[in-house]
């Protein structure tokens, strides 16, 4: 199951689970739409692909709750 990660990792926009707008790699490193243009949709940390993340439904978050630990360093 995706971690589904809260933050973007480049920039700290808040990025919520039942919302589009999120990529990720294969390793669930996660960044917004605009950062992951910048990054040519590539992953800095591991050079693999950037894709869309999919959305979480808001009722089965409660069952399957998104990440809440934030990787934005600042």
């Amino acid at each position: 199951m995706l971690e589904m990660r809260p933050d973007c990792e480049k920039c700290g926009a808040d990025l919520p689970a039942e919302l589009p707008g999120a990529f990720i790699c294969s390793f669930e490193c996660t960044f917004c739409t605009e950062c992951a243009d910048d990054l040519d949709e590539r992953c800095p940390n591991c050079g693999g692909e950037l894709m869309d993340r999919p959305t979480r439904a808001k009722p089965l978050q409660a069952k399957y709750p998104p990440s809440t630990e934030r990787k934005f360093k600042g």
